[in-house]
């Protein structure tokens, strides 16, 4: 039987690591544009945990004093801290970190052909952090085809596609998508959605690329044709045309027949009316789509929210529903968004008189400065003309998981549990447990406190302020985003 010392090993170099011992190696990563942080290591070590340092130490000649200078641009000293770390200990803690800067670690493991951390950190992201992924889609699929190594990122980007592509084609960032993305997911043969959708999800991008085109499609001259024509050049000759059906060539196809090439429409005319006739245009093979009923995820979050995720409104959905575990599909609620600060405005007022006499409203919003995501459900009625505190048990606030915090906790009432309405005090609060106050982006006048009402606390106790008024000036903060949602049981 064979012992083995790993920890003792794993000590004794990361003490040799921060002793600068026998050090050949100066590595130069860049912090800022006039500073630059100096790790002194030792080539051995590298090389033989990395190809790429054995690479560069090859090519690296020594200077006069015996050392080998290596420049590091595309890495932040952030990252090459947790990597040296990793190299010299074979030990790294993720849990603290955001997931952006796991992803820049990913990226910056993979250059440096950290080959057991690139899979590490793909596995990582993908089980425990899957909602980061899909909220920054664009920017993670382009990423995971630039890199072959990136297998596991690319599996899970393709399971989304093929199971789910109302994740993106129905969600607010399928707008923002750069255009190499978009003809990437177009080229594919095994994309599962009508060519009639496809085509109307296309028209849809171009058009949010061009804010400034008529609403109405009666009032487009041809100059606006042209401009989404040249706008959608590189995505139109991946649309199956010949797989349209009939119905949709009409309703769809001909009120945009500006943007295709005369040759083409024709064709696509020519295939309706006499579908046996020869035609010139090239006939792209119809899409391979699964008959394989797959699970119904229904409404994502993705569809209407900037703040929350699907696995955030399911597991609001299962505290309403009082279920102790929480849903993981087919969320049972309704979101029907009311209110958004960006679209909307951030004043107290802008939220009475929209939410007025509206109930089972949920308000979650995202704290500027901390990313905290906090909010509170409310049962009854806000009423904008009528200064009075509510008593409700069923009623709860909440702050959700995120990238910084493991777990979300849950606040419920106590049977006095109170819900302040108060429009003319430009005020609304879940009790003391959550107090939002004026321009709720302009002023620093929301706070928690710990409260009578609720059963706990939703901020950590160093934002959390002990008098009520005035509360202390580290628990006050602004919003960066706020939402409300009537919920209502889906049918």
């Amino acid at each position: 039987m064979t012992t083995q010392f790993y920890d003792r090993l794993s000590n004794d170099l990361t003490q040799l690591l921060e002793s600068d011992v026998n050090c050949d190696v100066s590595i130069e990563v860049r912090e800022e544009v006039l500073l630059v942080n100096i790790y002194k290591v030792h080539s051995i070590i590298l090389q033989s945990r990395s190809p790429y340092f054995k690479k560069k130490f090859d090519e690296i000649t020594f200077n006069e004093n015996h050392v080998k200078i290596l420049k590091l641009p595309n890495i932040s000293v952030r990252v090459f801290n947790i990597i040296i770390k990793y190299i010299y200990s074979g030990k790294i803690s993720l849990e603290k970190l955001e997931n952006s800067v796991i992803f820049d670690l990913l990226i910056a493991s993979n250059e440096l052909e950290l080959d057991e951390l690139v899979e590490h950190l793909q596995s990582h992201l993908v089980n425990d952090n899957a909602s980061w992924l899909r909220l920054n889609f664009a920017q993670v699929y382009r990423t995971s085809y630039q890199v072959k190594s990136f297998k596991i990122i690319q599996d899970f980007c393709d399971d989304i596609i093929i199971k789910h592509p109302n994740t993106i084609f129905g969600s607010e960032i399928f707008h923002s998508l750069p255009e190499d993305i978009l003809i990437s997911i177009l080229k594919r043969d095994d994309l599962p959605l009508e060519e009639g959708k496809i085509w109307e999800y296309i028209v849809q991008w171009g058009k949010a690329k061009n804010p400034n085109l008529p609403t109405s499609l009666n009032e487009w001259t041809s100059t606006n044709f042209i401009t989404l024509k040249e706008t959608l050049k590189g995505c139109l000759p991946h649309i199956r045309y010949f797989n349209i059906s009939g119905e949709d060539v009409v309703e769809k196809i001909y009120p945009y027949q500006q943007l295709l090439e005369h040759r083409l429409f024709s064709d696509i005319t020519i295939k309706f009316i006499t579908p046996n006739k020869p035609i010139s245009s090239i006939v792209l093979p119809p899409r391979r789509i699964s008959n394989i009923i797959l699970p119904t995820r229904i409404s994502p979050i993705l569809l209407f929210s900037n703040i929350i995720t699907d696995e955030h409104a399911l597991e609001i959905s299962s505290w309403i529903n009082e279920k102790e575990i929480p849903f993981i599909e087919n969320n049972p609620c309704e979101f029907k968004l009311l209110v958004r600060g960006s679209r909307d405005g951030f004043d107290i007022r802008t939220i009475y008189n929209v939410c007025d006499k509206v109930s089972k409203t949920i308000i979650v919003l995202k704290v500027k400065d901390t990313e905290e995501i906090l909010g509170g459900y409310n049962p009854l009625e806000w009423e904008n003309n009528n200064d009075h505190w509510k008593k409700t048990k069923d009623s709860f606030v909440f702050s959700l998981k995120t990238a910084n915090m493991k777990n979300s906790i849950l606040s419920r009432a106590f049977d006095h549990g109170s819900i302040r309405n108060l429009p003319s005090e430009l005020g609304l609060s879940f009790g003391r447990a959550l107090y939002l106050n004026g321009n709720l982006k302009v002023e620093k006048g929301c706070f928690c406190m710990k409260s009578v009402e609720y059963h706990k606390p939703i901020r950590s106790s160093e934002f959390i302020s002990p008098i009520l008024f005035p509360p202390s000036e580290k628990s006050l903060f602004s919003v960066e985003e706020y939402e409300i949602f009537k919920i209502s049981p889906r049918i």
